[in-house]
């Protein structure tokens, strides 16, 4: 760098030696290491007129100097042997850089990533850096970190960790997908097995907590989803698959709500079941979901409960919604024919 300055006179005042250099500030330091990097043809100068007398390997260290790479870099990542620099520029590349004699973490802290500039060089087959480095007073959240994590595994699938200057351009081989195993169908033993265990659940906790007109419901829910192919109930917990099942069915028919008799809050509901209410809360939403179940749904209200159920009633007649209970019996009979009512009305009266 001195040479370098008593060329291009980057600082004005005149600095008589190397070592009157190395006491500058870090500061003006940069100064002359960017008018360097601007003018790499100083590389040959310096080793065509040596003028400090170096040997023959030394002259070879500072022309492979030529390939330097200079730039802004994440310090992502301590391993074993380097440090992990992750280039700004896309796509990134990974470089393995070793410290000098002050480790990088003396340097830039504990906590990475770090975005830093510096410049990076070939040295005896390692990477090295040029000893000034100035990082940024930037904390990286969540979104930034994955994006640097994937970054940094293109790399690696890229050129590896590159860990001497300059790189090959030639890129790794792409490796072969590893084949998955084709899992196999699940059998009837598995359906019927999962599907007991679910009801068993089931059935135990309305015979302790609700009654029979909750379980046949319930488990009437639960062999519809048995039924699916392929059946939801093979995957997760089945008490967390039961605890959703019960939350669905009272879900519809306001278990939830203090004047209704039985009465059970949803996490009631999780810790008798033994399960957890975000798990039971996961598979209520995806009951729903799948068998589009919404509150007063007829088919799955009690019994006990359809005639108070004004969903179940309202058919449309010329056009209007009309409550069949106060309908003509003639209209009733039509509705209950086609199947769009339980049972006729006029016939319980």
């Amino acid at each position: 760098m001195f040479f370098v300055n008593q060329r291009l006179q980057v600082i004005p005042n005149k600095v008589a030696t190397p070592d009157e250099f190395a006491a500058l500030s870090p500061e003006v330091r940069l100064k002359v290491r960017d008018a360097l990097n601007a003018n790499l043809d100083l590389i040959e100068s310096f080793v065509d007129d040596n003028p400090a007398h170096c040997s023959d390997d030394e002259l070879d260290i500072v022309r492979s100097w030529r390939h330097l790479v200079t730039g802004k870099f994440y310090v992502f990542r301590e391993l074993k042997k380097h440090a992990v620099f992750l280039s700004t520029a896309s796509p990134a590349i990974a470089y393995g850089v070793l410290a000098l004699s002050q480790p990088f973490e003396d340097l830039i802290g504990p906590y990475l990533p770090v975005l830093t500039q510096t410049v990076l060089l070939p040295f005896k087959g390692v990477i090295v850096y040029d000893g000034l480095m100035s990082s940024y007073n930037i904390s990286f959240g969540p979104g930034i970190r994955r994006n640097l994590n994937e970054d940094f595994k293109e790399a690696k699938a890229r050129h590896g960790i590159v860990t001497s200057l300059p790189m090959s351009n030639v890129s790794l081989p792409l490796k072969s997908p590893k084949p998955k195993p084709i899992p196999k169908p699940p059998t009837r033993e598995d359906k019927d097995e999962s599907l007991g265990v679910v009801i068993g659940l089931i059935d135990q906790f309305c015979t302790e907590h609700l009654n029979e007109e909750y379980a046949v419901l319930c488990r009437k829910l639960a062999e519809k989803l048995g039924r699916k192919r392929p059946s939801p109930l093979l995957h997760g917990s089945p008490n967390a698959w039961a605890s959703g099942i019960v939350r669905a069915v009272g879900g519809v028919n306001f278990l939830h709500d203090k004047s209704q008799t039985p009465y059970m809050r949803s996490t009631d509901i999780d810790h008798y079941i033994g399960t957890s209410p975000s798990s039971g809360a996961a598979k209520l939403a995806a009951i729903r979901k799948m068998l589009k179940m919404h509150q007063l749904d007829p088919t799955w209200t009690l019994p006990s409960r359809l005639d108070d159920n004004p969903i179940m009633w309202m058919l449309q007649v010329n056009g209007f919604m009309v409550d069949v209970r106060h309908a003509p019996r003639e209209v009733q009979e039509i509705a209950f024919n086609k199947g769009l009512i339980p049972y006729i009305p006029a016939d319980r009266q």
